[in-house]
């Protein structure tokens, strides 16, 4: 008998909203977390816009001897599995340490601390560098804290995978789940927002130079021009089902019922994509078929190209406007590991409340792209079974389908 994978605790850090309802609520009423940059002066800058969490204390959310030690992204994680280990009434004593896992991905790394501590080290010399610096950097750092933190001595990964790779880790954690394993903190967190961050974003030439917040982002519009940089993520508290029920949980969000990656060909070999494979193999994992979809969490490029790419996907699954299409992650920019996540929380919301939000900001959908995209204002539907997409640069394809408990 296969082992059901549920989650029973989210908790969101986004540009738009800190805290799983704070968040909700905010795409609900399309407040955008876009804005231009505080974090540095940004002036000569070709683009100067990112989706940034304005109301984050480090000092009210982790605790003082941690500050030294991490970066931005690690906070984030620390507080963000914090409070879905609370949603999901989950304690040291829950369950024994070796049956409670950690799998966390990110794509950038503590960016900002490694590069305060380069700027000490050029300017200054070695001696003045942190000797956190040996593990603050690393794209382990923020699973090995939140294993630490909580006490959690089974099964640890951290994936690199960039915007697949907050999907493929929750994947991974379902057959973690699987083999054994009773619980599993899973999700994605990035942020990369310093100057040396920032630029390393600029340089793969797919970033909006739109200077308008509302206008700099629009996924599946004809006007979209690139997407907006952005931080943040999302937890997840996966738990085998029947554990779950015995330890009284004492909610299920709903189920990952369903997950696959796949590859894309080489440029220029003639053959197509691997998102639309991905979607697909997904759906089979999960024993359903194009019509129990009811809604899709679209990776949403804000590029022309990879948009119709994505939009030849989807109509390829669903059959043209053949299921409601949305990318909340219009109002927060896209925030690489921790974009996934964030769609996969949203999903589970619109299960629980029967709504799917707008796409923000974009208006003018081509009509050859053949899907139905949610504008203008949230649409009210029962959702039973979502599919979210991700996409990382150089070919990665994930998809996973989450249905209600």
């Amino acid at each position: 008998m296969t082992v059901r994978t549920v989650v029973t605790g989210v908790a969101v850090a986004a540009p738009n909203g800190l805290g799983t309802e704070d968040y909700w609520k905010a795409v609900l009423a399309g407040q955008n977390g876009i804005s231009e940059l505080v974090r540095f002066d940004a002036t000569g800058y070709p683009s100067r816009l990112a989706g940034q969490i304005l109301d984050f204390e480090a000092k009210d959310h982790i605790p003082s001897r941690l500050l030294p030690q991490t970066d931005v992204s690690t906070r984030y994680a620390i507080a963000a599995a914090g409070w879905a280990l609370e949603d999901a009434a989950v304690g040291p004593d829950t369950l024994p340490d070796y049956d409670m896992g950690v799998s966390l991905s990110t794509a950038q790394g503590g960016f900002e601390f490694t590069h305060q501590e380069f700027q000490k080290l050029w300017s200054k010399g070695p001696e003045y560098v942190s000797v956190y610096e040996s593990f603050a950097w690393f794209y382990a750092v923020n699973t090995g804290q939140v294993s630490i933190r909580n006490a959690m001595r089974g099964p640890g990964i951290a994936l690199v995978g960039e915007q697949a790779g907050g999907l493929d880790v929750v994947g991974h954690a379902r057959r973690v789940i699987r083999r054994g394993t009773r619980l599993v903190v899973s999700g994605g967190v990035d942020s990369a927002l310093d100057p040396w961050g920032y630029t390393s974003q600029l340089s793969g030439g797919l970033v909006s130079t739109v200077d308008d917040p509302a206008r700099a982002y629009l996924p599946f519009d004809r006007a979209a021009s690139g997407h907006v940089p952005g931080e943040g993520g999302a937890v997840l508290v996966l738990e085998d089902a029947g554990s779950a029920r015995d330890r009284g949980a004492p909610k299920v969000w709903g189920e990952i019922a369903g997950y696959a990656a796949t590859f894309d060909p080489r440029p220029g070999s003639g053959l197509p994509p691997g998102l639309r494979r991905a979607a697909e193999l997904a759906l089979a994992d999960a024993g359903l078929e194009p019509g129990d979809i009811d809604v899709v969490f679209a990776d949403a490029a804000g590029s022309t190209a990879g948009d119709r790419a994505e939009a030849d996907a989807i109509r390829e699954v669903f059959g043209p406007r053949g299921v409601a299409v949305t990318a909340p992650k219009a109002s927060i920019g896209r925030l690489c590991a921790g974009g996934g996540p964030v769609d996969l929380a949203t999903a589970l919301l619109s299960i629980r409340d029967g709504v799917v939000p707008a796409t923000a900001h974009t208006s003018d959908v081509p009509e050859e792209y053949g899907i139905d995209l949610v504008t203008g204002e949230p649409r009210t539907l029962a959702v039973r079974a979502a599919l979210v997409l991700g996409r990382g640069r150089w070919g990665f394809n994930s998809a996973v389908v989450v249905t209600a408990g």
